[in-house]
């Protein structure tokens, strides 16, 4: 199973389920809007791992305590991480709030270091680096500019993605020798059937009118939860096959992909800086490659 293609489809993915929770932020409180993803998105989750099972014919590992000990941790850090991301479209740009948040790979390489003994290499260092640069660079203009607060949010939404994506790898892992695709889908429905009971009861206690409007808004909300859960899944394969650090760096070259796309598709104006940005971007995947295969 190759963790770079599948990366490359769930980025492509989580771009499209971020897109469609922007709209939803604008109908629904931060809170409802994030609990969206998960309460429409269990059912399909549901569906993928049956799927799975009879596909694959094996039978389901029974989890240990270090297995759902990490699946608590990501699956909350996860409902963190998603709120501070809605949360920052509020005081900054889609496209600010998403870079800001990108910084998720490096903190992950620390968190992945420190929680799960994973070291990148000074190689792999380096295109961490190059990335994180190339995103900063694709994101200007007037449209880039972003308050303190905003930053802050967005920057803090990817420390909180950084561990909820380690932990979620530590729960994979912990569950034994099953196959990779049953591993993740077993974590996916465990996590978002533990968030949408989390993030229902919340909205209960502290929003209740905000319920009914999500329930309403099901509409717009299932093609959320729908690519949210797709994407999930990949990420969820992507990290049980390769460190975290590797998989969200080479996920960032979507944002690369979008800008030249615009340019051939659109007509849009390349300027120096997105050349710079697109440049820097490839030599990060470069780079990264080269780190995980050795």
């Amino acid at each position: 199973m190759n963790w770079i293609a599948i990366t490359l489809v769930a980025a492509f993915l989580q771009n499209v389920r971020s897109s469609l929770q922007k709209a939803l932020s604008s109908r629904l409180s931060t809170a409802g809007a994030t609990s969206a993803r998960f309460i429409y998105g269990a059912p399909f989750a549901l569906i993928w791992l049956a799927g799975v099972r009879i596909a694959t014919g094996e039978s389901f590992p029974v989890p240990g305590a270090e297995s759902l000990v990490f699946l608590a941790i990501g699956a909350v850090s996860q409902i963190v991480a998603t709120f501070l991301l809605i949360a920052s479209f509020r005081h900054a740009p889609f496209a600010v709030g998403t870079a800001l948040s990108k910084t998720e790979s490096l903190q992950a390489a620390a968190f992945s270091g420190i929680v799960l003994s994973e070291h990148v290499s000074a190689l792999g260092w380096a295109g961490l680096v190059l990335g994180l640069a190339g995103v900063f660079l694709l994101v200007h203009g007037p449209k880039g500019s972003v308050t303190l607060r905003g930053a802050l949010v967005a920057v803090l939404s990817g420390s909180a993605f950084a561990v909820s994506a380690v932990a979620y790898r530590g729960a994979s892992l912990a569950l034994g020798d099953a196959s990779v695709v049953l591993r993740a889908s077993m974590i996916l429905v465990a996590a978002i059937s533990l968030q949408t009971g989390l993030m229902a009861f919340w909205l209960i206690w502290r929003e209740p009118g905000e319920m009914s409007r999500v329930l309403k808004a099901w509409r717009s909300t299932v093609p959320t939860a729908l690519a949210g859960v797709a994407a999930s899944a990949g990420w969820f394969m992507a990290m049980t096959l390769q460190q975290v650090a590797y998989v969200r760096a080479l996920a960032q070259i979507e944002l690369a992909f979008s800008t030249l796309t615009g340019v051939f598709f659109f007509g849009e104006t390349l300027t120096a800086r997105d050349l710079a940005g697109v440049i820097l971007i490839g030599l990060s995947v470069v780079l990264v490659l080269f780190a995980a295969a050795g």
